[in-house]
């Protein structure tokens, strides 16, 4: 005549039989869970919210430095409007250099 046991179950294996209570499953459950709760809070703590800061942070510094330089450009292209930039021509014979051993 077989047992009997309140909140439990048998697995039959050809060599064995493992007897599985139902509480000692859901404590599994549970540890499991936890321990899936903290890997993803330490992904999302530890990897994903300080990516996402760097990330915003580089985009910011490269707006910045574009606006910078888009300021320099405008100065730069205001300053050759204003003073128109002389050339002079020296006349004169061509020197010819020779390389001395």
């Amino acid at each position: 005549m077989p047992q009997y046991f309140p909140l439990s179950f048998v697995i039959r294996n050809s060599r064995f039989d493992i007897r599985y209570s139902l509480p000692s499953l859901i404590m599994t459950k549970i540890l499991l869970y936890g321990f899936l709760l903290y890997l993803a809070y330490n992904f999302i703590f530890k990897l994903v919210i300080p990516v996402s800061k760097a990330t915003s942070q580089v985009k910011d510094k490269l707006r910045e430095m574009q606006e910078q330089q888009a300021a320099q450009q405008q100065a730069f292209n205001q300053q050759a409007k204003a003073e128109p930039v002389k050339t002079t021509e020296k006349g004169g014979d061509y020197i010819e250099y020779e390389e001395v051993k």
